[in-house]
């Protein structure tokens, strides 16, 4: 056996061991967007009409780094049970990195309930490649009375 093998291994062993500080790291992917935090709604101009409504209440934005770009998650609370079709529609980006997401759904075709909030929430979620992230520094996701962004 080789003196090589060892000696390559301790020395993988070493440079993992340093890499405690790559948590915190601006290099990290899983740090390039940091927890949501409630946002003015922003208006933009519509180039072409959706005649889904937006939701009433966005309650949380994620952005989680996977290999090629990231997914944006986001959850919203409706008014009664039954709303469907649920979709982030993306906004062009503005000149200062922000890219706008209106959280867009369908109402119920029948009356339905009100029952328990948690039966009322909604989730959808977008995968954006890193080639549509370069330009982005903040992530905004959109309701009717609210909005949540998430910045880099």
């Amino acid at each position: 056996m080789s003196l090589a093998r060892p000696l390559l291994l301790a020395t993988l062993c070493l440079l993992l061991a340093g890499c405690g500080g790559f948590k915190e790291s601006g290099l990290n992917p899983r740090n390039w967007f940091g927890q949501s935090k409630p946002k003015e709604t922003i208006v933009l101009p519509k180039e072409e009409q959706d005649t889904r409504g937006l939701v009433d209440t966005v309650l949380s934005l994620e952005v989680e780094p996977v290999p090629g770009g990231a997914i944006v998650r986001a959850r919203g609370q409706t008014p009664t049970q039954g709303w469907w079709q649920a979709e982030l529609v993306p906004m062009p980006v503005d000149d200062r990195g922000t890219l706008v997401f209106e959280f867009r759904l369908l109402p119920p075709v029948t009356e339905t309930r009100t029952s328990t909030p948690q039966s009322r929430q909604i989730d959808v979620a977008i995968f954006l490649s890193n080639i549509k992230l370069e330009p982005v520094r903040e992530i905004v996701v959109q309701g009717s009375s609210n909005a949540r962004s998430a910045r880099r």
